[in-house]
């Protein structure tokens, strides 16, 4: 009897883990383009399953709609998680930094949603200054990132020991209106966000996000909510 009663147990663990976790595989079908190419790689820089984005150079704005549309998520609170990898491109223009990231609660439209990304050549480089715009919060259409470093300097953006061509780690855990980014299973989150600016409620999709002059690369592809 016990040993039954237990066996269920684990069946009902089990299966609550399949129900709230996810583990995507890269299939073209459950992806859709926006404002960005993107190739298949499968097993690309030593990782298994890896898509490879770049930005329509046609985009010539930053923190814009450019990234690869997961189908069929749903997502409002809950954990992603990632590897992610960004090269910068020949040619590139000066100001390039590796963008790489992930959008979440994007709208049906693609005209709303929330996203936190990396600066990897910004994370060791000479200058504090630069350092210490690493990290990026920013929400579409109307809080880009100059505006909230104009509106409130150093509040959603920050350091963190990152470089160029290596596989970074990104958790980002997602509460009502905050926001927490973890970054290669460090303990303590590299920046929080309080206040998401489309609200407490919002939901949507993910998206695999990167902006100009970057090359980038993601893998192990996770949602738990």
């Amino acid at each position: 009897m016990k040993r039954a009663l237990f066996i269920l147990i684990i069946g009902c663990l089990v299966f609550s883990i399949r129900v709230y976790s996810q583990i995507f595989k890269f299939d073209k079908d459950k992806l859709e383009a926006v404002n960005v190419s993107f190739f298949i790689e499968g097993e690309a820089l030593n990782r298994k399953d890896v898509i490879k984005v770049i930005k329509d150079p046609s985009v010539q704005e930053v923190d814009e709609p450019t990234f690869v549309r997961i189908k069929g998520v749903d997502f409002k609170n809950g954990t992603i998680e990632l590897n992610v990898r960004s090269k910068i491109l020949p040619n590139a223009p000066e100001f390039s930094r590796g963008f790489i990231g992930i959008a979440f609660r994007i709208n049906g439209s693609n005209s709303k949603f929330e996203c936190i990304y990396i600066r990897p050549a910004n994370g060791r480089d000479s200058s504090q200054i630069r350092r210490n715009h690493t990290v990026q919060y920013f929400s579409f259409p109307n809080y880009k990132f100059d505006k909230l470093r104009n509106d409130a300097p150093g509040e959603y953006e920050s350091y963190a020991d990152i470089g160029l061509n290596e596989w970074i780690k990104l958790k980002i855990v997602v509460k009502s209106a905050q926001a927490k980014l973890f970054i290669n299973d460090n303990k303590q989150p590299s920046l929080i966000v309080n206040d998401l600016k489309q609200g407490a409620d919002s939901s949507g999709a993910i998206g695999l996000w990167v902006d100009v002059g970057t090359e980038g690369y993601f893998s192990d592809l996770s949602i738990h909510q």
